[in-house]
């Protein structure tokens, strides 16, 4: 076929893609024989339109898809949706538009935008999660993890969205507001189901040190999540009373400086231990408190405030009474809503005791030799480890000693222990919404007076979402809209065939994203969530692509449900992901993150229009590591498209040699030629595997640069090297600009696709340079370059750079006091 002289992307790429998918050329299995690579993007929530930055996210894995089927992989590389959750139903409340509905409208405007960008995925494993066939999988581990004690019923403040009208993580508060609405979050007493996550806390901790692919940005965080504390629980006895308080502290060795005992002010014992002349302020203090969230209450620099209860504990090591008091650092659901407070020791108490002035004691000094001052003109807390000081028997041991000792004496006379606590909570996972899995659970009072609940049989799953009247129940106020449906909420017991109500509650979508990735391993399976097999041969994914928003949420939750996969039975596998790519944040042409809220967005549908798919993929990939943050350019979008076009101008130059061929051997310019696609060849791979695109295609263009330099092909040789060059140019592209590689490959005489054919193995001999080229310079400032023979010695380069007129006249009249040899890089004359 004869090429068209004009670049006109909007000719070829559609048909590329119709051929692609008619020839099924992305479909997985196909080699069975293969090693395999699983290449995943976090599947996208189909809000509305993409826009560039969920094009950088696919093209990332598609990049790494379309180089290992070249490399002779079986490639697993498939798309879903993420299809329920709040933005579907607060849209449906906004716009009458039934969530479903509006749900597949996105969907197929978003699945339209990636299929215009040429993404190599496998339509055929495609999954929608709010789809009955998906979703009866999410009720089936609910049964499952009941049945084991994963799941429970509890009764536990929640952070409830005064905008969303329902429940939301802790890690999607945002400075004391919805991440998703920006509505104020507060707290709220309520029933809420949630999974027993911290079983799992210490696996997951120890999971940690085996994902040596993962950023360490991503795996610190959750570490610090999980937030594991070695530590002692001690009981300070209430002076007058019966009761005790519990406390945790990680420095028992500081117990004999503990001056003061801070309760949460919702702690079960703050009503018991406060005295009445004390009750009004401490009552109206804790409402306060209430009325905070707890982020707020909690956040870094917030102001340090209390109230004392007018009542005393006991230190358990001195017998000596110190005040208790409630104040806003402490919360109830956080170690055991006590601490014991050493000023002394700990920068927050300091804080809090300068400002009651409450008494500072110091009992712990540096390990150095040097003293602290007294408390009273102690001017910080000293917080390291250091020698116990003024701790009876303990006084003049070091702190670690100085714990284990004084842990083990609490549980000698049974008024403590040595413990371990985590930061981590369980997983409260129930939502007051519609857009979401039904929860496979209900209520009879016959059977199940005390309302634990009454799982569904897994026969009857899936228990499906009822159609509803948008307006009529989408409020999102009051009970569940669920609870308003009588036609579904009333059914009858499983046990006894009495009268029963449905659990009205939905599931949070983080569900649906915890084990999606293992369903795409046999998305038609209906005899468990996904076909053990598959897992056998699929898992665990190879290369997972994704923003690092999602640390320790998404992340984490499925690092435990894939653990929960292994103890069922389904799942080789306790780490669902090898490698973890996270990409960084394209910013609009304003510098702020591409979003609908800044109007800055910039949608790929009107740079494919413009420029074609080639060109998008191009620019995104080429502006920088997939890690980092880029600002939006037209002008470089201009750039990326004025690059292929030389692409393309330089295949229709040649396309005359295209079956020119040579037995050898290449000598001078066809020499030359040949060296420049073996060097691409294999700078490109190398790129590509440590993930850096960008380079690669600066590669790239400096092999269309040293293809031009070299002219029109004249003799045999020379024809039949530019042939080679070109199908070779063809291979490289593929990855990154798959149409135009295509077109390229066909011109040149390849029968198959580009990504069916092997990447070639560069030739060893060809890459090593006969010269390389030296930087001269003269005082540190660029004079001249120079190229010398690849093994020339030191003594060699300083003569031919000496050698070089535009440096003899930067040296002209001076002496030569230094010269410094830099192999294979630079020289530089020190002169004066």
């Amino acid at each position: 076929m004869a090429m068209n002289e004009r670049y006109e992307p909007q000719t070829i790429e559609g048909k590329w893609q119709i051929r692609w998918e008619e020839a099924g050329v992305f479909r997985a299995g196909t080699r069975p024989g293969a090693p395999k690579k699983y290449i995943l993007e976090m599947l996208p929530y189909p809000s509305g339109k993409m826009h560039m930055g969920h094009v950088r996210n696919y093209l990332i894995g598609d990049v790494y898809a379309r180089y290992f089927r070249m490399k002779g992989h079986d490639v697993l590389h498939p798309m879903g949706w993420d299809a329920f959750g709040l933005p579907a139903e607060n849209a449906a409340i906004k716009d009458g538009v039934h969530p479903a509905v509006r749900t597949q409208e996105n969907i197929d405007s978003f699945k339209a935008e990636i299929r215009s960008l040429g993404y190599s995925y496998d339509w055929a494993r495609e999954l929608n999660t709010s789809q009955p066939e998906y979703y009866r999988w999410n009720q089936w581990f609910f049964i499952q993890m009941l049945e084991r004690g994963l799941v429970y019923r509890r009764f536990s403040k929640v952070n409830w969205c005064t905008g969303c009208h329902t429940v939301i993580a802790n890690e999607q508060v945002k400075d004391g507001t919805c991440e998703r609405c920006d509505s104020p979050v507060v707290d709220k007493e309520m029933p809420e189901w949630a999974f027993r996550i911290t079983r799992d806390s210490q696996a997951l901790l120890d999971g940690l040190d085996k994902l040596k692919e993962w950023p360490e940005r991503i795996t610190s965080m959750q570490r610090n999540w999980i937030g594991r504390s070695e530590g002692a629980e001690a009981d300070f006895a209430v002076k007058g009373s019966e009761e005790k308080i519990r406390v945790f502290t990680t420095r028992i060795d500081t117990v004999y400086g503990c001056t003061y005992v801070v309760l949460a002010p919702d702690h079960r014992l703050v009503a018991k231990v406060t005295t009445p002349e004390r009750r009004a302020e401490v009552e109206a203090f804790a409402a306060k408190m209430a009325a905070i969230s707890k982020t707020d209450r909690t956040a870094e620099g917030a102001t340090k405030e209390g109230v004392f209860t007018g009542a005393s504990a006991i230190n358990p090591f001195t017998g000596q009474p110190v005040p208790i008091w409630i104040a806003n650092f402490v919360l109830s659901d956080y170690g055991t809503g006590a601490v014991m407070s050493v000023p002394a020791h700990d920068a927050r108490d300091f804080e809090f005791a300068r400002k009651y002035s409450l008494p500072i004691q110091v009992v712990i000094q540096p390990a150095s030799g040097d003293k602290l001052p007294s408390g009273d003109t102690l001017e910080a807390a000293f917080t390291e480890y250091g020698v116990l000081a003024d701790s009876g028997e303990y006084s003049g041991q070091p702190s670690e000693e100085a714990r284990r000792k004084m842990a083990a004496k609490l549980e000698a006379e049974g008024r403590g222990k040595a413990t371990v606590t985590y930061r981590q909570k369980d997983w409260g996972f129930s939502r007051q919404r519609y857009w979401g899995t039904p929860i496979p659970i209900v209520y009879c009072e016959k059977c199940d007076p005390e309302r634990r609940g009454i799982p569904v049989p897994v026969a009857q799953l899936p228990v499906r979402l009822p159609e509803i009247d948008t307006q009529a129940v989408l409020t999102g106020k009051g009970e569940p809209p669920l609870a308003k449906v009588a036609s579904w909420v009333n059914t009858s017991c499983p046990k006894c065939g009495g009268p029963a109500r449905r659990e009205a509650e939905t599931m949070d979508t983080f569900v649906d994203s915890c084990w999606y990735f293992a369903r795409y391993l046999s998305p038609r399976y209906d005899a468990a969530p996904f076909d053990p097999a598959e897992a056998q041969r699929w898992l665990p994914v190879d290369v997972y692509v994704g923003g690092p928003e999602h640390a320790v949420m998404h992340l984490l939750y499925f690092r435990f449900w894939t653990r929960v996969m292994k103890e069922l039975g389904l799942s080789p596998v306790d780490e669902p992901v090898t490698r973890l790519v996270t990409q960084g944040i394209v910013n609009g042409p304003d510098g702020r993150k591409m979003s609908k809220r800044w109007g800055n967005v910039v949608t790929p549908a009107t740079i494919v229009k413009k420029y074609g798919a080639d060109t998008a993929r191009t620019y995104v990939l080429f502006a920088g590591p997939p890690e980092r943050d880029f600002d939006w350019s037209d002008a470089q979008v201009e750039g990326a498209f004025r690059f292929l076009k030389r692409v393309w101008i330089l295949a229709a130059t040649h396309e005359g040699v295209a079956g020119a061929t040579h037995a050898g051997p290449f000598e001078g310019k066809a020499l030359e030629i040949r060296r420049a696609a073996h060097k691409a060849l294999k700078r490109v791979g190398e790129a590509i595997e440590r993930l850096s695109f960008n380079t690669a295609i600066a590669g790239i263009m400096e092999y269309i640069n040293a293809l031009y330099a070299v002219g029109t092909p004249e003799t045999p040789q020379e024809k039949a090297a530019m042939a080679e060059a070109m199908r070779l140019l063809a291979v490289v592209l593929t990855p990154f600009a798959p149409h135009i590689a295509d077109e390229v490959a066909e011109v040149y005489g390849s029968k198959t696709f580009t990504v069916n054919q092997e990447w070639p193995a560069f030739e060893p001999a060809l890459v090593v340079d006969d010269e390389i080229p030296y930087a001269v310079q003269v005082n540190g400032k660029l004079r001249a370059e120079i190229k010398v023979p690849a093994e020339a010695a030191e003594a060699d380069v300083r003569a031919a750079a000496e050698a070089d007129e535009r440096v003899k006249a930067a040296m002209v009249g001076k002496t030569v006091r230094k010269f410094v040899f830099v192999p294979k890089r630079l020289v530089n004359f020190v002169v004066g």
